[in-house]
């Protein structure tokens, strides 16, 4: 007889070999930052080769590593030299033929850093002819690396400056660079900068920042949540010295009421000195989001005056008109242009009011001027026999007749 077959139950302890298909969807696909480093150090790693093969063939031509670290130095001296001078000698032809002093102050910002740069790579190329162990070897090349790195971080701090030195002594064309903003821009510039030396140096040695820039991101969110108030004056300061709403000098009157003369503009605050001479500090976020009348502002800074006054009904009209531009033409600080006019403006309950429109030079002076105006209207009225009513009211009494 024959023995039963006996079926195969499955070992529920082993698992199912799976395909190589299901084991790629089963690797988890790396991350950019990943990829990122991969590249990079594969590249690394092909230039390193190649640079070990060309210092082993170039000693093979010395008697000893010392001496051919030091021709590599020397050799890379003079061509830092001549390469600084064929990149500046082209450039100087270009800048030659503009009429700026901005690219020649650029162009001699270069020497150093271009020079610095080859003495550098031919350190570096010393590093390996030397033949030191791969510690010693990949460490002074990320320090020399570095150096590059800060000699170009310095050169891009000098550059800015220059930049809004440049801009800041020419209003013409960038209006927002002041002596105010300078710093403010400067200090930006200067974040990015230093932000992207550090990445590139971390890149240099092999950290991974993914872990640096998620905690910067979390300590920037509480600042701004801390500051906000802060960073809404410093943005709203960069915008007034962008758009230019006002400068300093002008008189400007504000939506709460405040009247005077800018004396100050910052980063954070505007100041103003009211006609009371009394100063006040406004943030600069309040008045980047209320209304601003700048009374300063426009073609010109002359500032118009109206004063108002009513003549009595049956008064002559062409005496009343002629009267009101002899007062304001008599008047040395009324200005003769635009000319002073008088207009009618409505039949009144027991007037016919009148408004005499004239311009002084400044705004500041619209109260003293007004004053001496409606003095100078009074006076020449009650001269001339014109009424300026007071209110009328006509009571009529009506009496029954008893029966």
């Amino acid at each position: 007889m024959q023995s039963p077959v006996k079926s195969k139950t499955p070992d529920p302890l082993k698992l199912p070999a799976k395909s190589p298909e299901a084991k790629a969807e089963a690797t988890p696909s790396p991350t950019p930052a990943e990829t990122q480093a991969d590249v990079l150090a594969g590249t690394r790693e092909t230039a390193d080769l190649q640079t070990r093969t060309l210092a082993k063939t170039i000693n093979g031509y010395f008697p000893h590593p010392v001496l051919s670290a030091l021709t590599a130095i020397l050799v890379f001296f003079m061509l830092g030299k001549l390469v600084d001078w064929i990149v500046t000698g082209v450039l100087a032809k270009l800048v030659n033929r503009t009429r700026s002093d901005l690219d020649d102050k650029i162009l001699n910002l270069l020497h150093r850093p271009i020079f610095l740069s080859v003495v550098l790579l031919g350190l570096a190329f010393a590093t390996y002819l030397l033949q030191q162990s791969p510690g010693i070897t990949y460490t002074t090349i990320h320090i020399l690396q570095s150096i590059g790195v800060f000699v170009w971080f310095r050169f891009s701090l000098r550059l800015i400056d220059t930049v809004l030195g440049e801009a800041e002594g020419n209003e013409g064309r960038l209006k927002f660079v002041t002596s105010a903003t300078r710093p403010l821009l400067f200090n930006t510039f200067l974040i990015i900068s230093v932000a992207l030396s550090v990445y590139i140096v971390f890149l240099i040695w092999g950290i991974n920042i993914t872990a640096w820039i998620a905690s910067a991101g979390i300590i920037g969110l509480a600042v701004s949540f801390a500051a906000k108030d802060t960073l809404a004056n410093i943005f709203g300061g960069v915008a007034i010295f962008a758009d230019k709403p006002f400068e300093v000098g002008d008189f400007v009157n504000l939506a709460g009421g405040e009247r005077g003369v800018i004396t100050h503009i910052g980063v954070r605050s505007t100041r103003i000195l009211t006609r009371d001479d009394i100063e006040i500090t406004v943030p600069n976020g309040i008045l980047a989001t209320t209304t601003i009348i700048n009374e300063s502002g426009g073609p010109h800074e002359k500032f118009r005056i109206r004063v108002k006054v009513g003549v009595a009904y049956g008064t002559d009209l062409d005496l009343v008109e002629t009267t009101l531009l002899e007062v304001a033409k008599s008047h040395p600080e009324v200005c003769d242009s635009p000319e002073p006019r008088v207009r009618f403006r409505t039949f009144g309950n027991f007037s016919l009011d009148h408004e005499l429109l004239c311009w002084v030079e400044k705004p500041v002076l619209r109260g003293r001027i007004q004053h001496e105006l409606n003095r100078a209207v009074y006076k020449t009225f009650a001269e001339n026999g014109i009424e300026i009513p007071l209110p009328k009211q006509e009571l009529f009494v009506r009496r029954e007749e008893k029966e």
